[in-house]
């Protein structure tokens, strides 16, 4: 299965709502530009943006006279793809670099570590896991076993250590070993517990002095929490200046436009996306291709 065919299968509920509207079998008139902008708001695009690319898009309609489907389908891709904040520097390609990953527990952090040290090492980037989460064993071992399974140092400490000491440990590990590529798992935080927000925060800071490479905060959301993860991400922004974001379990969830709601409302970046448990699933954001599949354009 390739690229394409992973990502549309892996949004397909997402799709279903926009399939029914979209079958509309007569006049595109005021009756589907509602349901339109209904369907988009349920999908978790948010209603400003909900309303936004619905204004657009009938004035487009209007303009250049798009009435089938296909005409239809393709202009709302090319206006939700407008809507996000492009990439500048990726993290995980412009090397060297360190990367922080932040989330609430079940994000997906540990596995989303895993994952992109295995693509690392595929690509033969030098390349060291930090296990900063100390509060849960099972966090550790799960790293283990990825660090195991893609040939790379594992970097950590007992349980209850000192996670900003970590921090540092890995990071002169990565001098030692000549590591382009720094990625660190930080224990889940509750976006609500200002105390827990503040340590983390410690490490953020932590890390930047002690890093002799850049360092990028990445925040890890699960697409299934929907209008929640927006929440989530902008207090994690606001406490940690984040630089980018990476949104997991795509497939599990009738709402992809949450991706489209956080990097339009915080301008950020998405830089690695979710649609399914296998490694060729965890893939590389393209904003075009996302919406393609998002809408179901052929």
């Amino acid at each position: 299965m390739g690229f394409a065919d992973r990502l549309k299968k892996g949004l397909s509920r997402s799709r279903e709502a926009l399939n029914e509207i979209f079958y509309f079998g007569g006049e595109v008139d005021e009756d589907f530009w509602e349901d339109l902008e209904d369907t988009l708001v349920m999908g978790d695009l948010g209603a400003e943006v909900a309303m936004n690319v619905t204004d657009d898009l009938r004035e487009q309609a209007a303009r250049e006279n798009l009435r089938t489907d296909r005409q239809l389908r393709r202009a709302l891709s090319e206006r939700l793809a407008a809507e996000f904040c492009p990439v500048g520097r990726d993290p995980f390609d412009d090397l060297p670099s360190c990367v922080l990953f932040v989330g609430i527990n079940g994000a997906g952090k540990t596995t989303t570590v895993g994952k992109l040290a295995n693509d690392a090492r595929e690509r033969s980037v030098p390349v060291v896991i930090g296990g900063a989460d100390t509060f849960r064993a099972a966090a550790i071992e799960q790293l283990d076993v990825w660090a195991e399974r893609a040939g790379v140092r594992l970097v950590t400490r007992d349980r209850g250590a000192d996670p900003a000491s970590v921090c540092y440990d890995v990071l002169e590990a990565a001098e030692r070993d000549g590591s382009e590529l720094v990625l660190i798992d930080t224990a889940g935080r509750l976006h609500t517990s200002s105390d827990l927000m503040r340590e983390l925060a410690k490490v953020v800071s932590v890390t930047r002095r002690r890093s002799p490479m850049p360092v990028s905060v990445v925040l890890v959301i699960d697409a299934t929490t929907g209008q929640n993860g927006l929440s989530q991400a902008k207090e994690f922004d606001d406490a940690l200046d984040l630089d980018g974001v990476i949104v997991t379990k795509l497939d599990g969830t009738a709402k992809g436009g949450i991706a489209v709601a956080i990097s339009h409302t915080l301008q950020l970046p998405i830089l690695r996306i979710g649609v399914g448990e296998s490694i060729e699933d965890f893939q590389r954001f393209d904003a075009q291709a996302f919406c393609r599949a998002l809408v179901g354009e052929e």
